[in-house]
């Protein structure tokens, strides 16, 4: 009977072994990081596209967004285990169970990645109808048409192009803003956005109104433009990458450098 009992519990140590495999979902992991990454580089290209002074806070948040991306859960996941590590939010990792548990526990998730991908998926669209609504209001406020909204999207993805086409080429980033093709088609986007969003118009006469408040004092106005130039140069080296020699080819920089020289 002694052996008996031992010979069992032997058997049901043999069965948690087997149920506690854990097998690594690497094609899944691959086909999620690939297309993630290829999320995260559009939205970089974006970033590098939105060039100016008046782009400059969507550009910073554009900048964000896909930094936060990088540290998504099932990104995270991904990456783990193809590097041969454990998925730190259980992401992509398949508990293997015994024969013996029958068909229908074959195959347990720790998640699910499958389960996982589905509820991000729905996640991912219910922040796109919540993101599409106060646009399609804002769009119907402002009379913008379907057709200027494709335009809006054919011009930054132009952009884009044309920027990295001239880049190949050996133009730095400055030289690329003050390419004609670059600069019409930047004026054109910043045309529609404003018929998009007018406040855009006032803002910039906000800041034509302030400018002029501040002419009577040359000494105030000087502080604020080396200030002004010195906050462009840190978000050009950090968000864009530019280089000493990009800075200074940077039409706004140029600009400001120039006006800053006629105060002296």
């Amino acid at each position: 009977m002694g052996e008996t009992l031992k010979a069992a519990e032997k058997g049901m140590a043999l069965f948690k072994a087997q149920e506690s495999e854990v097998e690594r979902d690497i094609a899944g992991a691959t086909a999620y990081k690939e297309e993630h990454e290829a999320a995260i580089k559009a939205k970089e290209q974006e970033a590098e596209a939105l060039t100016g002074k008046e782009n400059k806070k969507q550009r910073a948040e554009v900048s964000k967004l896909a930094s936060a991306m990088k540290s998504e859960p099932l990104y995270v996941d991904a990456c783990k285990v193809l590097k041969g590590l454990d998925a730190p939010n259980g992401n992509f990792m398949k508990k293997i169970s015994s024969p013996k548990a029958g068909a229908a526990g074959q195959q347990a998730t720790l998640p699910k990645a499958g389960a996982a991908k589905e509820e991000k998926k729905e996640d991912k669209k219910e922040d796109k109808k919540e993101d599409k609504q106060p646009s399609a209001k804002k769009v119907e406020s402002a009379g913008i048409s379907k057709a200027e909204r494709d335009e809006l999207e054919k011009l930054k993805n132009d952009i884009i192009k044309r920027k990295g086409e001239l880049k190949e080429q050996g133009m730095s980033g400055g030289q690329c803003n003050k390419d004609e093709q670059v600069a019409a088609w930047v004026a054109r986007m910043q045309e529609l956005k404003i018929k998009e969003d007018p406040t855009l118009a006032d803002a910039g006469k906000k800041d034509k109104k302030n400018k002029d408040a501040k002419k009577g004092n040359a000494s105030e106005e000087k502080v604020s433009l080396e200030k002004k130039i010195e906050e462009y140069q840190i978000q050009l080296k950090t968000e864009f990458g530019y280089t000493a020699k990009d800075i200074k080819a940077d039409p706004d920089m140029m600009d400001m450098v120039k006006a800053l020289a006629k105060m002296k």
